[in-house]
């Protein structure tokens, strides 16, 4: 492994702030992805670039699920 791979973080849940099971580095990219969370059971879109975690906003078809 390498510096830059030494760095990870667990992802936690914006809704509720508990840990999820997903593990991202400092390179890591996600785009729309489906972040479920185990603790509150609900799923949301997030982005993430650098550690930084953004939320993307329901839209009416992720909403009626």
């Amino acid at each position: 492994m390498n510096a830059t791979q030494n760095c990870s973080h667990w992802i936690c849940c914006p809704a509720c702030g508990g840990k999820t099971r997903i593990k991202v580095y400092e390179d890591t990219v996600l785009e729309r992805f489906p972040l479920y969370c185990p603790k509150c059971k609900q799923e949301m879109l997030i982005s993430v670039r650098e550690l930084n975690t953004s939320i993307i906003e329901p839209d009416a078809q992720t909403q009626s699920r």
